[in-house]
């Protein structure tokens, strides 16, 4: 268990250092900065420490399959950070978020890409950050569960978008 939180304390340093300076447009990096997800921890709390068994899970109202633990934040107002888990099995078709979100790789193989084809596979310590109003898939292959860290910009949406194979008219 504590190999599980030094590679999670990692990975967490590991998507900060590659994930905030490359992440920023111009304009972003010149712009005031926004309060950090830490200022959602009460001040009488100290810093947020929690075990993994003490984590406490709910369902993603948007996908059953996938399940989510708060750690900083409010997903559906604003910045937030959180553990998610995700089903072996569980496909994303193509969505969007309004928000820039990052993601560390826990346990499983986790997917994401512009779309299958070229989706990628990450293993335990990936990195991956997906820009505001980029189109991709994701989800967890089968094998096992994926369990992730996970960080929003702003609050967390899924925009389901169209395959531009289904907006050509027949006989195109």
């Amino acid at each position: 268990m504590h190999r599980f939180f030094l590679l999670l304390m990692a990975a967490v340093l590991a998507a900060l250092t590659i994930a905030i300076p490359h992440s920023l447009t111009e304009a972003e990096q010149k712009a005031p900065p926004r309060p950090s997800c830490a200022a959602s921890i009460p001040a009488d709390k100290g810093a947020l420490m929690r075990a993994f068994g003490e984590l406490a899970w709910i369902v993603l109202p948007e996908n059953p399959r996938m399940e989510f633990a708060p750690l900083t934040g409010d997903h559906a107002k604003g910045p937030y950070t959180q553990m998610r888990r995700v089903r072996a099995g569980t496909d994303m078709p193509m969505h969007t978020h309004e928000f820039e979100i990052t993601d560390v790789v826990i346990s499983g193989l986790w997917y994401a890409g512009a779309d299958m084809a070229s989706a990628k596979d990450f293993v335990s310590g990936s990195v991956i950050v997906i820009p505001a109003h980029w189109p991709h898939v994701s989800g967890c292959r089968p094998g096992s569960d994926c369990v992730f860290y996970h960080e929003g910009k702003g609050k967390f949406d899924s925009t389901p978008v169209r395959p531009k194979i289904l907006d050509k008219k027949s006989g195109d």
